[in-house]
């Protein structure tokens, strides 16, 4: 969460991307070149402009399922917790 590996990471395996074509999609998700997504002072201030997440707790931040939630909505993808959650609320 310092940088934007968990998001490349979960293109990788949700979609079987490689890592230059996950690292290409996730920077345009996030208006960012490929370059930024390892740089953590970019990193971060986008992170908490998006909410969604960082390695330390701010106010009012999201966190856990929260920054989940908005992480699929950033990336465009489905989270099997999310929809888990959903399920949930929904009882």
């Amino acid at each position: 969460m310092r940088t934007a590996g968990d998001l490349v990471a979960r293109m990788e395996l949700s979609r079987n991307m490689r890592l230059d074509e996950a690292k290409r999609y996730v920077a345009d998700k996030l208006g960012v070149t490929p370059i930024d997504l390892s740089d953590p002072c970019i990193m971060r201030d986008l992170r908490e402009e998006l909410d969604i997440g960082v390695v330390t707790a701010l106010p009012r931040a999201s966190r856990g399922i929260q920054s989940k939630l908005k992480i699929e909505e950033v990336l465009g993808i489905k989270i099997n917790c999310c929809e888990a959650h959903r399920n949930r609320m929904k009882r």
